[in-house]
């Protein structure tokens, strides 16, 4: 194992997270099994205390979720000196399988983590709690996908030995490969970059139209386009973006935007993705909570927040994506 700092602080909170979601789940059991919003029992003010006591420990321990993958992703980054072979992150991810695992449950849990919090503050707001029992019973199937991360962040980084010789992103992001990565470098840039800003344009109009009606139907479509434009977002990054910020026809890394030498632009690209898809979701995947009484002003006078935080997001995405096509050198003519 290497003793990096990253690695150091990514094993430790995970394992204090953790330990703390397994108390948190313990006593969220507990609630499920005696909450009664309506009893005046000294068992329910004792639950009462204890929810506020839990939802503090959850939020905590998935805000670290949250934070997590920018840090693992950084040190996985960083790590790639370490490696024969390694140019980045992909070099470090490759040097031990178990890593890729890591990267995917952690953004799983990351957008897991946000849905959580965001439920919990509209219940903490609300006069009766109304939404004790889904956010505890999702608690109880969030924890063992906690465990799970730990489990292989142990595996991925046990497993780091500096003598092993690596591949990099120019073998598995190669167009002539037969794996997922392949498939998507191998994708042509110009249908790409149709598709692209086709699918960013459509989610961004039913965003303006969340703003104008306040129809069910319009805040579900902006969850499924918002789902939809994640997917397609990080096929054209690997398509097309990374070639002209790169300047490189045959070079599709989505993770070497993340160093030095690329101003660090990943970070902005990627967090305004996440956080505008995230903001997209939001109003349909909370629009059937309206049902309740004490939700519905909670909600209809927040989601046009969740709405316009989404369009400047992805606003912002696309013009740092748009950047490098628009003002670069490099261009795809006499290119597919």
């Amino acid at each position: 194992m290497i003793l990096h700092p990253g690695i150091l602080a990514l094993l430790a909170g995970s394992v204090i997270t953790f330990a703390m979601l397994l108390y948190a789940a313990g006593t969220g059991i507990q609630i499920l099994r005696g909450w009664d919003f309506t009893s005046s029992s000294e068992r329910q003010l004792l639950l009462e205390r204890k929810t506020f006591l839990v939802s503090t420990i959850v939020n905590y321990t998935f805000g670290f979720q949250i934070l997590s993958l920018l840090l693992f992703l950084y040190t996985a980054d960083r790590l790639h000196p370490q490696f024969v072979g390694a140019m980045c992150a992909t070099g470090s991810l490759n040097a031990n399988p178990a890593g890729w695992n890591v990267l995917f449950l952690k953004i799983i849990l990351g957008f897991a983590s946000a849905f959580w919090i965001t439920g919990n503050i509209l219940d903490q707001r609300a006069e009766d709690f109304p939404l004790v029992r889904p956010k505890y019973t999702a608690l109880l199937f969030l924890t063992p996908l906690v465990g799970l991360d730990l489990y292989f962040q142990l595996r991925y980084f046990t497993g780091l030995h500096p003598e092993v010789i690596t591949s990099c992103c120019g073998s598995l992001f190669s167009e002539r490969g037969f794996t997922i990565a392949s498939g998507l470098a191998a994708l042509p840039p110009r249908p790409m970059m149709r598709l692209f800003y086709g699918t960013l344009l459509a989610d961004l109009g039913v965003a303006l139209l969340c703003l104008k009606s306040s129809s069910g139907t319009s805040r579900i479509l902006l969850a499924l386009f918002s789902v939809v434009t994640f997917f397609v977002a990080i096929a054209s990054i690997v398509s097309f973006v990374s070639i002209y910020i790169y300047e490189l026809p045959s070079h599709h890394c989505p993770f070497d935007i993340l160093q030095q030498g690329y101003d660090f632009v990943g970070y902005p690209i990627y967090l305004t993705l996440f956080g505008g898809v995230f903001f997209g979701i939001l109003p349909g995947l909370f629009h059937p909570m309206k049902k309740i009484a004490t939700l519905q002003g909670l909600i209809e006078g927040t989601e046009q927040k969740w709405i316009l935080l989404s369009i400047l997001l992805i606003c912002s995405f696309v013009v740092l994506c748009s950047r490098p096509v628009v003002f670069g050198a490099f261009t795809l003519q006499g290119y597919r």
